[in-house]
C-alpha cells in the first residue's frame, strides 16, 4: 500500500501538528512559532550546513565535524532536535514508526484513506 499523502503531494501531519509522517516514521516539525525571518535565516544555515557536509566528505575530518556541528545546530534552532517545543510535557516521539505511537489509529485512518 502507498504511503499517505496530502492532496498536496506533501506527507501527513499529526493533528497536534507536531510531527509529519515520511515512510511511516514521525518526523519532528519546525517549531510554529518561529518568525519567518528567523526560519527563513535557519533554513538557509541548514541548507548550508548540509552542502558543507557533502562537500567535506571527501576527507577532511575536521572540516565534516563542523558542518555536522552547523547542521545540528540549524536543527535544533528550527525546534527539530533537542528539547520539544510544545509544553504540555507530551513525550518526543522523534523518529519512532507512527503505527507504535499514540497516532497509531491516526495513521491508520491516513492508511485507508489514501486507498
Amino acid at each position: 500500500m502507498a504511503a499517505p499523502r496530502s492532496e498536496a503531494g506533501l506527507p501527513p501531519v499529526t493533528p497536534d501538528g507536531r510531527y509529519l509522517v515520511v515512510r511511516g516514521r514521525l518526523w519532528r516539525r519546525t517549531r510554529p512559532d518561529l518568525a519567518p525571518a528567523d526560519r527563513e535565516t535557519l533554513v538557509t544555515a541548514l541548507m548550508e550546513a548540509l552542502n558543507a557536509v557533502k562537500a567535506a566528505t571527501a576527507g577532511d575530518a575536521d572540516a565534516l565535524a563542523g558542518a555536522r556541528r552547523a547542521v545540528d545546530a540549524a536543527k535544533r534552532g528550527l525546534g527539530e532536535r533537542g528539547p520539544v517545543w510544545w509544553d504540555d510535557g507530551a513525550p518526543d516521539l522523534n523518529r519512532h514508526m507512527a503505527r507504535n505511537t499514540p497516532y497509531a489509529a491516526w495513521f491508520a485512518d491516513q492508511k485507508d484513506a489514501a486507498g
